[in-house]
């Protein structure tokens, strides 16, 4: 088995479900992976752990990733974030850019994740 490249990674993701798949699809690139369920949650979240790169949903309840990608991305420029959705529009590209995403990505195509974070 090869040996992680990351220290820690952050999933951001309301749905269950979706936060275990997206952990199994990168569960032997980081050795510690940090989950919370809502961009709201984010922030903290980033401060406590440090992550190399954070994967970011769009669509949560109280704080959206768009919000949460902004206000981490003001108070730590240099953070690396991969927005996950299920919309490929390019509205919402512009928008995941805007926010100071540096990756976008469809949960359609999660594997992709893996190329990405290399």
């Amino acid at each position: 088995m090869k040996k992680p490249m990351l220290q820690n990674l952050l999933i951001v993701e309301d749905n269950p479900s979706m936060r275990r798949l997206i952990k199994s699809v990168v569960k032997d690139l980081a050795v510690n992976i940090h989950e919370c369920e809502d961009g709201a949650e984010a922030l903290d979240a980033y401060e406590t752990h440090h992550p190399e790169w954070i994967l970011m949903d769009v669509e949560m309840k109280e704080k959206d990733g768009f919000t949460a990608t902004r206000e981490i991305v003001e108070a730590h420029p240099n953070a690396k974030i991969l927005i996950l959705t299920k919309y490929g529009t390019e509205r919402m590209r512009e928008e995941a850019q805007k926010a100071g995403a540096s990756e976008y990505v469809l949960k359609e195509n999660l594997l992709t994740i893996r190329e990405m974070l290399h």
